[in-house]
């Protein structure tokens, strides 16, 4: 009886679907009056059910006398009409359909845009237009395959990003760096677009993603942001080379402006460009105008390539003291370390590292470099097999090194290897009555206790 009525009801509303054009809109109204009224609600009634049983087909003609009629109905005409739609375009096979269904689509997006200020007044949570427009975009890129207007898509897609920040949805900021990239693969005129691009996505994503307080969102998020990188990464156009063609002759230009510089310095430490004069000049402009640790391990960086390791030292120094994050100041100790270590002055870079570690106990690459420093400079006393003994206690950092970080190990078996060979043989040290499993101190700078082996 209930499917007799339904039908009944169904047929009734068909028959007349295109009698008040909107009189909703037009007199305030949210379904018109009397039998107007009367057929939206049935229509309405008709397309929920079969949408709820994933009847698409039979949804389609009485929702969209609803979508045409009653724009103002509810919101669910918009919902649910983007479910109708988004199904019979996957499941048609005819193009000419497809694409008449995809431009139904994209109207239900800018209807809704249209009466979205009424639209929000009939719910608890509202929309924004930006979520609306990101899915537009989204909807372009998933459904129209080859046909896809690229400069379009793109320019609906900032639009909505610029609109939403960091409260754009996850999927937002994958499509706005995949329509970047196709842009710039299109014109090569679109690369410092594309990295602004990326600039802006990857500092929403993150921003989103240190306040969500949502398991899953935070997992869909990191997801988001991975793709946003490899994006970028992979472009295969954001070169050190390309950096320095595109900030070279603009930093000039922007030495008093602080933002830009951040810019420039952030992609070129995301791109490891950090050998660039565009990176060490922006670093100097910038770290003029408000000392950072980023801007303070750019001069650091520019003064060690020019071979003024003082001057250097003192920005990494000053790099240290403003980095707020235990890891971070950790890496820019290691960093310190390293340019320290290339004018031979292992005691103090040896320092460097250590306070590294105290930071970072886990970070393997500090204890490779103390075994590194080590192993160059084995010659501390007269006896040549006292002197090869250096080679246990640069074997014993790298041993260290693998078991807190194994990501380093396959570096450390190399060096451990290589550094094997040059250890004492056992009449050496025979003559000077020292066995396997005896203690040696290794004497010089380097002043710590080794076991023979």
């Amino acid at each position: 009886m209930k499917m007799k009525m339904f039908t009944m009801l169904a047929a009734l509303s068909l028959s007349a679907t295109a009698v008040f054009a909107q009189k909703g809109v037009e007199d305030g109204s949210r379904f018109g009056h009397g039998e107007d009224s009367l057929r939206c609600l049935q229509n309405i009634s008709i397309y929920t059910e079969y949408v709820k049983t994933n009847n698409f087909k039979d949804a389609y003609t009485p929702w969209k006398a609803v979508f045409t009629e009653a724009p103002l109905a509810q919101v669910g005409t918009y919902t649910n009409g983007a479910k109708i739609l988004r199904a019979l375009i996957a499941e048609s096979k005819d193009a000419a359909q497809q694409k008449t269904y995809l431009n139904e689509l994209m109207a239900v997006h800018d209807q809704r845009i249209k009466y979205l200020d009424q639209l929000n007044g009939l719910v608890r949570t509202p929309t924004t237009k930006g979520s609306i427009l990101g899915m537009k975009a989204h909807d372009m890129i998933v459904f129209s395959g080859k046909n896809l207007d690229v400069n379009s898509a793109y320019s609906i897609e900032k639009e909505a990003v610029d609109l939403e920040k960091e409260n754009a949805d996850y999927f937002m900021f994958q499509d706005m760096m995949d329509l970047s990239l196709r842009k710039l693969k299109a014109d090569t005129n679109h690369k410092e677009n594309f990295i602004q691009d990326y600039l802006a996505v990857s500092g929403y994503a993150d921003a989103a993603y240190k306040a969500t307080k949502s398991e899953k969102t935070k997992k869909l998020l990191k997801t988001a942001k991975d793709n946003v990188d490899a994006y970028f990464i992979n472009s295969g156009t954001a070169t050190c080379e390309d950096m320095q063609s595109i900030y070279g002759p603009k930093v000039a230009q922007n030495k008093s402006n602080l933002d830009y510089l951040k810019q420039v310095i952030s992609v070129m430490q995301i791109l490891k460009c950090t050998n660039e004069e565009a990176y060490f000049e922006a670093s100097e402009a910038a770290h003029a105008i408000e000392p950072t640790a980023a801007t303070a391990l750019g001069c650091g960086y520019m003064y060690y390539k020019k071979g003024d390791i003082d001057k250097s030292v003192g920005y990494f120094d000053q790099a240290i003291e403003l980095e707020q994050d235990p890891m971070e100041k950790a890496e820019n100790c290691y960093k310190a370390a390293v340019a320290i270590m290339s004018q031979k002055l292992y005691g103090k870079a040896r320092q460097y590292a250590n306070k590294a570690l105290s930071l970072n106990a886990n970070m393997g690459k500090a204890y490779i470099l103390i075994a590194q420093m080590y192993a160059a400079s084995p010659n501390w006393g007269d006896e040549a097999a006292l002197n090869k003994c250096t080679y246990f206690a640069a074997i014993d950092k790298l041993q260290r090194a693998k078991s807190v970080d194994p990501s380093v190990a396959e570096e450390a078996n190399k060096l451990i290897g290589s550094y094997s060979a040059y250890t004492p043989k056992d009449e050496d040290l025979f003559f000077l009555g020292l066995k396997k499993g005896d203690s040696v101190t290794i004497g010089g700078w380097i002043g710590e206790t080794t076991t023979i082996r």
